[in-house]
C-alpha cells in the first residue's frame, strides 16, 4: 500500500516415468525430462548471474515508497529515487530525492535532446493502461513504480547515458523544478546539428547492415504486438472463468448437505473448485503483473529504436546531398568543405553508436525473455500442481 499526505515534497516437479524422455518442441527437438532441476533453480541461477555482474557496478538506483498527494489544483503520485555510488562525478555516496512521473518524461526528453545518436529507453505509457479504472489504484501505481525503476536501471547501466549531466541531476537535486527554469541543460553540439536538421533530405538508400536492424525491428514489433493482444484475450477469459468458477463451486457444497452419501465427494468436488479459484487468480496475476508489463516495454523499445535509426538516416541523407551539392560545383577545391566533413563525423558516430546500443540491446533482451519465458513456466507447473489435487477425490472414491 502507499500513503497519501499533502505535505510539500522533496523533490518440478519429475515427470512421470512413463513421458520422461518423450518430450519434444513442435520444430521436433527433443526436449530431456528427466533432470530433476526445476525451473525455480534455473531462475535462481540467473538471479545469481545478476548479483555477479552487480559485483563491478559503481552506481545503484531503485525507485521505491509511492506516495499520493492531494492538493488544491492536481492531484498525484510521487516515487522515491535513491541513489547509491562511487562516481567521483558525485559530491555524496548517496541520495534520496522524490520524482513524479512528469519529471521522469523530463528526464527521457533530455536524454534524447543530448544523446540523440544513442537508444533511450522507453518510459511506461502515460495513460492508464487498458483494463485498469483507477490510475490511483494499488495495483496500477506499483506497475508503474517496477517499470520506472526499470527506465532508471536501464539508464544506469549505459555507459554513456549514466555520465550525463542531466541524470546527475535528476538523481541528486532536492529542487528539480528550480534546475528545469534556469535552462542549465544545454544541448550538445550532436544534439544541435540533429535538432535543426529540417528532413528535407531524401536517403537514397540505408546500409545493409541498418536495412536488416529495420526490418528485424519491424518483425520484433509486429510478433510482440500479436503476444500481446491474444495474451490480453486469455486473461479476459480466465477473469470471466473465475467469475464462473466462484458461482459454480458453492452448488456442489450446498448439494452436500441434502445427499449424506454424497456429502463427501461432493465436498471433494467443491474445494477442488475453490482450489482450481486461487490457482487461476494468482496465474492471472502473474500474467498482468510480470508478463504483460515485459512485452509493452519491448515494443515500446522497439519504437524508440526505430526512432534513432530514422535519425541516423537523416543525417545520412544530409551528407550524401551535401556531398553531391559540392561535387556538381564547378571551381576546384583543394579540399572537402568543413561542413561536409562535420556531417560525414556525424553519420560515423550515429552509426557507431547505433550498432553499440542494438548488441546491448540484444543482449539485455536475450536475458530479459529468458527470464520471463522461464518465470511463466514456473508459474504454470505451480498452477497445474494445484489443479492436481483433483486426483485426491478419484483415490478417495477407490477406498
Amino acid at each position: 500500500a502507499f500513503s497519501s499526505t499533502c505535505e510539500t515534497v522533496e523533490q518440478p516437479n519429475a515427470q512421470s516415468p512413463d513421458l520422461r524422455g518423450l518430450l519434444s518442441l513442435p520444430n521436433g527437438t527433443p526436449v530431456d525430462t528427466s533432470s530433476p532441476a526445476s525451473s525455480s533453480s534455473l531462475l535462481n541461477r540467473l538471479q545469481l548471474d545478476d548479483d555477479l555482474d552487480g559485483e563491478t557496478r559503481d552506481l545503484f538506483v531503485t525507485v521505491d515508497d509511492p506516495k499520493k498527494h492531494v492538493c488544491t489544483m492536481e492531484t498525484y503520485i510521487t516515487y522515491r529515487v535513491t541513489t547509491k555510488t562511487t562516481r567521483a562525478e558525485f559530491d555524496l555516496p548517496e541520495y534520496s530525492v522524490r520524482r513524479r512521473y512528469q519529471d521522469f518524461d523530463w528526464l527521457r526528453n533530455k536524454l534524447e535532446e543530448s544523446q540523440p545518436t544513442h537508444l533511450i529507453p522507453p518510459l511506461p505509457e502515460k495513460f492508464v493502461v487498458k483494463g485498469v479504472v483507477d490510475r490511483f489504484s494499488e495495483e496500477f501505481v506499483e506497475t508503474r513504480r517496477k517499470a520506472l525503476d526499470k527506465f532508471l536501471k536501464r539508464i544506469t547501466d549505459h555507459p554513456v547515458l549514466s555520465f550525463n549531466e542531466h541524470f546527475n541531476v535528476f538523481l541528486t537535486a532536492k529542487d528539480l523544478n528550480a534546475y528545469k527554469k534556469q535552462g542549465m541543460a544545454l544541448l550538445s553540439k550532436m544534439g544541435e546539428s540533429v535538432k535543426y536538421v529540417t528532413g528535407g533530405y531524401k536517403l537514397r538508400s540505408r546500409p545493409l547492415e541498418f536495412a536488416a536492424i529495420g526490418e528485424y525491428l519491424d518483425t520484433f514489433s509486429l510478433k510482440l504486438g500479436t503476444i500481446d493482444r491474444i495474451a490480453q484475450r486469455i486473461i479476459k477469459e480466465q477473469l470471466e472463468y473465475l467469475v464462473e468458477l466462484r458461482e459454480y463451486g458453492p452448488v456442489y457444497s450446498t448439494w452436500g448437505g441434502l445427499e449424506v452419501e454424497l456429502s463427501e465427494p461432493l465436498e471433494g468436488v467443491s474445494a477442488c473448485i475453490g482450489n482450481c479459484c486461487t490457482a487461476l487468480e494468482e496465474l492471472s496475476e502473474d500474467m498482468t503483473e510480470d508478463f504483460l508489463p515485459v512485452l509493452r516495454e519491448y515494443i515500446l523499445y522497439s519504437e524508440s529504436m526505430k526512432n534513432v535509426l530514422k535519425k541516423r538516416d537523416q543525417v545520412q541523407a544530409e551528407y550524401e546531398a551535401k556531398l553531391e551539392a559540392v561535387a556538381l560545383k564547378k571551381e576546384d577545391r583543394p579540399k572537402v568543405p568543413t561542413d561536409v566533413e562535420k556531417c560525414q563525423d556525424r553519420v560515423e558516430c550515429f552509426n557507431a553508436d547505433l550498432k553499440a546500443d542494438m548488441e546491448r540491446w540484444q543482449n539485455n533482451k536475450r536475458q530479459d525473455f529468458r527470464q520471463l519465458l522461464m518465470g511463466m513456466a514456473d508459474k504454470n507447473i505451480q498452477y497445474y500442481e494445484k489443479v492436481l489435487l483433483w486426483e485426491l477425490i478419484c483415490v478417495s472414491s477407490l477406498v
